[in-house]
């Protein structure tokens, strides 16, 4: 599960502008959904990612100069 949150993170936090406050908070977040849930890490990680998209407070998106081309 850990691993299925890491990337989770990693894919939200390349998403979004997250303090370490507020990533800190999504991962927590995040790791309680997870929690009662069953399948392999990529279905976690793709169920956690939809979860912090359409659940948690969205931070501001990056603007498209972070985005790798």
């Amino acid at each position: 599960m850990q691993a299925a949150i890491d990337r989770v993170m990693q894919t939200y936090g390349m998403m979004v502008n997250l303090t370490p406050e507020q990533e800190a908070e999504a991962r927590q977040k995040v790791s309680n959904f997870l929690e009662e849930k069953v399948g392999d890490e990529h279905n976690l990680a793709v169920e956690g990612l939809k979860y912090l998209l359409g659940h948690v407070t969205k931070p501001r998106r990056r603007s498209p100069q972070h985005r790798v081309q």
